[in-house]
């Protein structure tokens, strides 16, 4: 899905979208913002303050779920040592989503429903939701629980996208996770530095500002210890240059944005969502929200 069926600019469409009633022209400096990311793109130490922190187990967990060697025994070892992990993990796995036949009550457990692969795609998400879900400041937790909605079908249908284009299908759904930090930042930036109101609504600064964003998110990726390749696919993704990898997500993006726009009764949606076909449609179908 390298464009938007009908010439859509999904992305526009997105922005728009999640920035609702608070999208007014002129009320937020566009140069002013635009160069403040820039900046933090310089320091994406100072970028990644705007965001929660990431637990200190994480990263040596994400290298471990990368590792198929790694037994099911030591992955649930190193997930114990985040008590906060845990929980999070059982809550999940206990949720109507997952439909387990009993009640689940410690990792093993989770281990025997999910398998190691589901496991790896469930702790990811787990430990990233809190970074980008739960935030601060009137923009940005507006914004938060869309955007959440949005990265955790970009991850599944990127890792459904990967084996098409050679790519590792776990590296793409990390990617689809992460993708959208350097946005939360972007807003964070408007709320907390600049104390704007709302955000302008042409569009050279929606572009202006979702390339900004990405850029963010790929160093932030990297202070985070995420594997080279997912954050040479977040900075690359959509463009002519993208890795596989990158491809990969690009076409995760574009269907999570249609997916969360359709489900949101944005009409703008509606055509091209009905003009998809074989296994974008596919694909497609699997983000719809699990039912309670």
């Amino acid at each position: 899905m390298a464009d938007a069926p009908h010439s859509l600019d999904l992305d526009l469409v997105f922005y728009r979208w999640l920035a609702g009633s608070t999208v007014h022209a002129g009320e937020a400096p566009e140069q002013l913002i635009l160069d403040e990311l820039a900046r933090l793109a310089r320091q994406p130490e100072a970028a990644a303050e705007l965001v929660p922190r990431v637990p200190a187990v994480i990263p040596q967990l994400l290298r471990s779920l990368r590792d198929d060697a790694m037994s099911a025994s030591d992955l649930a070892r190193q997930v114990a040592q985040d008590v906060t992990l845990v929980v999070e993990v059982i809550r999940e796995v206990n949720s109507p989503y997952y439909r387990a036949t009993s009640k689940v009550s410690n990792i093993e457990g989770a281990l025997m429903l999910l398998g190691q692969n589901g496991l790896r795609m469930l702790l990811a998400r787990v430990a990233f939701r809190p970074i980008i879900g739960a935030q601060t400041g009137r923009l940005a937790r507006q914004a938060a629980p869309q955007i959440w909605s949005q990265s955790e079908r970009c991850a599944l249908a990127a890792s459904m996208a990967a084996p098409a284009s050679g790519a590792n299908p776990f590296e793409a759904y990390l990617a689809g996770l992460t993708q959208n930090v350097g946005l939360i930042v972007a807003f964070r930036l408007v709320d907390q530095v600049l104390g704007a109101a709302a955000l302008p609504q042409s569009d050279a600064f929606a572009h202006a500002l979702l390339d900004s964003a990405r850029t963010l998110s790929a160093r932030i990726a990297t202070l985070w210890e995420l594997p080279p390749p997912v954050c040479q696919a977040i900075l690359l993704a959509g463009q002519r240059e993208a890795t596989p990898l990158g491809q990969a997500l690009h076409e995760g993006d574009q269907l999570a944005k249609l997916r969360v726009l359709l489900d949101a009764g944005v009409e703008d949606a509606e055509i091209p969502a009905a003009t998809l076909s074989g296994e974008q449609k596919r694909i497609f179908d699997k983000l719809q929200p699990a039912e309670e």
